[in-house]
């Protein structure tokens, strides 16, 4: 069976689908089979790793319609990283779910007909609590936390941890915190650094050694529709994914 991890932060802009995209990228470039589920109603995993927004068969199909997660995915230019996109009609299922029996499982239903396929699976979770972040964390194994190292890192993080501990004591008993990533890390300022020790004494032992620099060229991958890997793989951001990938391999 593959990991499933969800990836999430309540907070937007700490760097979760630049993290889900590139993390991805190298797990599979380092040939782990990998798939993503952009489980985001933006859909910016789907455009950033090259998918059309018109897709036809979309994460909706497979929340609502129960149509096969294998009917969904489809290949990126990465060899090994598969996709199952997004777009906007996602968000009509946060309310179409409201009323379906076990509507917090429909996503761990869908990825019990996986099978064997991957080896691990990456789940991009919109910047909120609702239903669908809900289900990606009934769905996983475990969750991987972006932290951007800013003021207001921490704040938030409390609510998080409690959903996850919630979520373990009555829908998925074996959810664990992965591990944490310090994202945007700027090393030409004091913030980055207290930020990063402040992150590393509230959750001693999670968080991943690599930290994610603040970089112009990660953030210009997505609009080429590609991950890091194959934009600019001798850039700064570039080798901090690809040493982040060695860490969560090593920690299986």
């Amino acid at each position: 069976m593959a990991r499933v991890t969800a990836c999430t932060n309540q907070k937007g802009g700490v760097g979760k689908t630049t993290t889900v995209i590139n993390l991805a990228a190298y797990l599979a470039l380092s040939g782990t089979r990998t798939l993503v589920i952009d489980l985001d109603p933006q859909g910016n995993a789907s455009t950033g790793l090259g998918a059309d927004r018109r897709s036809p068969l979309t994460m909706y199909d497979a929340l609502i319609n129960r149509t096969p997660i294998s009917d969904i995915a489809r290949p990126t230019a990465i060899p090994g990283l598969d996709l199952a996109p997004a777009n906007p009609t996602l968000a009509g299922a946060e309310i179409e779910l409201v009323g379906v029996p076990a509507r917090e499982h429909r996503l761990a239903a869908s990825l019990a007909e996986v099978d064997d396929t991957y080896e691990r699976v990456l789940v991009d979770c919109p910047p909120s609590l609702g239903l669908l972040t809900v289900n990606a964390l009934t769905a996983a194994d475990g969750v991987l936390i972006p932290i951007q190292a800013e003021y207001y890192a921490m704040e938030g993080l409390g609510n998080l941890v409690n959903t996850i501990r919630r979520i373990r004591g009555s829908l998925n008993p074996r959810l664990e915190i992965e591990g944490v990533v310090i994202t945007m890390f700027d090393r030409r300022t004091r913030l980055s650094f207290q930020v990063a020790d402040e992150v590393r004494r509230h959750l001693n032992g999670t968080v991943y050694d690599t930290v994610v620099p603040r970089s112009v060229r990660l953030s210009e991958a997505p609009s080429h529709g590609l991950p890091i890997a194959m934009y600019d793989p001798a850039s700064h951001g570039a080798l901090a994914y690809q040493a982040l990938a060695a860490e969560v391999t090593a920690r299986g």
